[in-house]
């Protein structure tokens, strides 16, 4: 597993970076979840953690809010300050937040955590920079990944993205020895014509993974995908598709305990 800190981490980011807007867009409905979680005024401070090109920093200042985005990839940072030159920006680390206590009413925190080697250093600096607020964590638990169809074409790839996602149970204890109090669960479904082309986007719409500019800015694509594997499974996900196979292809996979999660922790 790499970390927001670790090199490792920075090379991809700044990799699909080029391209991370043309495919991924603030969600509406993982917007909607953001806000009501949070729970705050309009003008609250809110930090984003782990904020790339700042699609949800920017959706979310667009709703009243206060934003912060932070993020480790220069790269993503300078596409986000490209779109809106006014959005306050800062290169750092998850683990060593440079701001003092208390200064942040909320923080949210999409699609990162599974880069965190330590899950409690990340939280324990949320935990300790936000003001009673709530930190709003947007990520997939691994046995939802397993249920994802795209194994019965990916499976390698599919595992391997599994393996990286943290247990609930390890993100419970983390929480805790951080210093939250309590938290909730919210599942998310996705919907049937997403804008934020997430590693499920093409749940309802299989053929989307047929294009490579999709692909290119999801991270297990580009990251953990077996090139022998991905140009075999593409190949009979087109076949599949073209001949009515889908379908039964992928009928053991079952709809149920969402596709993602959304998790609200108060310290």
């Amino acid at each position: 597993m790499t970390s927001m800190s670790s090199l490792a981490f920075q090379p991809l980011y700044d990799k699909i970076g080029a391209t991370y807007d043309a495919t991924r867009h603030a969600e509406p409905a993982i917007l909607d979840a953001l806000v009501e979680l949070l729970d705050l005024r309009q003008g609250a401070d809110v930090l984003d953690i782990g904020c790339g090109t700042g699609n949800y920093t920017t959706a979310l200042g667009a709703r009243g809010f206060e934003m912060l985005g932070l993020d480790r990839s220069g790269l993503m940072l300078r596409t986000a300050r490209a779109k809106v030159p006014c959005l306050p920006l800062i290169g750092a680390d998850a683990a060593n937040l440079p701001f003092p206590n208390r200064s942040f009413d909320g923080a949210i925190c999409t699609l990162a955590i599974h880069h965190f080697d330590d899950l409690e250093a990340p939280f324990a600096e949320a935990a300790r920079v936000l003001d009673r607020g709530r930190l709003v964590i947007f990520t997939a638990l691994p046995e939802q990944i397993k249920r994802y169809w795209l194994s019965a074409y990916f499976p390698i790839m599919m595992a391997r993205a599994a393996e990286t996602m943290p247990h609930w149970n390890t993100i419970e204890i983390s929480l805790r020895r951080a210093g939250f109090r309590t938290w909730t669960q919210k599942l998310h479904w996705m919907p049937e014509q997403p804008v934020d082309m997430l590693l499920y986007s093409g749940k309802h719409q299989p053929h989307l993974y047929l294009e490579q500019r999709v692909r290119a800015n999801i991270s297990a694509f580009a990251n953990l995908a077996d090139p022998n594997e991905l140009g075999e499974g593409l190949e009979r996900l087109r076949n599949d598709l073209a001949k009515g196979r889908f379908e039964r292809t992928t009928a053991e996979y079952e709809d149920v305990g969402g596709d993602y999660l959304f998790i609200a922790a108060q310290v």
